[in-house]
């Protein structure tokens, strides 16, 4: 039996619109409509995880998930364990196993392209201001500093989106080498490059950016992987960019 049967109305010939469907047949019937690549994120993933439970729609769950996750980008390095863990209501062992795995077949479909491919719009990472312009976005508005990994392969293209690592106080995120370099791992990167906000829009280096920067070079050394930079994001201003890196300020060595 079809375990999402067609919902049609008795005694009317009158079409349903969206709003009046089942809960769990929203999303694919705004799917249908509007195609794949023109739905909100929380529509892809409320139909991945098919059903709600009572109190708590499919589109409801899938909203409370991306918001644990702070958006898509973190959810899609989201394991089996970690998603188990959340203990949310509606997502039990079976939904975080195929959520799990539809998120598996997507990296490695993707870290497939990005170690192979060879095409000349794949532009390499090569300039600050271009990891700035990628991260920019995701710092707008913060108040809290946040830090993030941005993994590159061997010949430094991306490997998926900037990776958010930690999510401190208004002035300081703690960081810890086995959380910065867990998915650089995970995914094989050849290097990676560093960057934090700091929420004043300010992005002078402070004394312990440079201390961390350098025990993040050492640590990253012993697991194979070159640190090339790392960006300290702010607000542009008339006489700022709106960051530094400390590998142009040469504030710290990273050969």
């Amino acid at each position: 039996m079809d375990p999402h049967p067609s919902y049609v109305p008795e005694c009317s010939d009158t079409p349903l619109t969206v709003k009046e469907l089942p809960q769990e047949m929203q999303p694919r019937e705004e799917f249908a409509r509007r195609g794949a690549a023109n739905v909100a994120d929380e529509v892809l993933l409320a139909i991945l995880l098919r059903t709600g439970v009572p109190g708590k729609n499919v589109t409801e769950l899938a909203r409370e998930l991306l918001r644990r996750y702070k958006g898509l980008a973190n959810l899609c390095h989201a394991e089996f364990e970690e998603l188990r863990n959340l203990k949310i209501k509606g997502l039990g062992t079976v939904k975080c196993m195929e959520l799990a795995a539809a998120l598996e077949i997507s990296r490695r479909a993707l870290t497939h392209q990005q170690r192979h491919d060879s095409r000349d719009d794949a532009c390499p990472v090569r300039e600050p201001e271009s990891v700035y312009r990628l991260l920019a976005p995701l710092a707008r508005g913060l108040q809290q500093e946040v830090f993030w990994t941005v993994l590159l392969n061997t010949k430094n293209r991306l490997i998926g989106q900037p990776i958010e690592t930690t999510r401190g106080l208004l002035d300081t995120s703690p960081v810890h080498p086995r959380e910065v370099f867990a998915k650089a791992v995970r995914y094989s990167a050849a290097s990676v490059i560093l960057a934090h906000n700091h929420p004043s829009g300010d992005p002078t280096p402070s004394k312990e950016d440079i201390d961390i920067t350098r025990r993040l070079i050492e640590a990253a050394r012993i697991l194979g992987i070159r640190v090339l930079d790392h960006l300290i994001v702010g607000k542009p201003s008339p006489t700022s960019p709106g960051f530094v890196s400390l590998r142009e300020r040469n504030l710290v060595s990273f050969t």
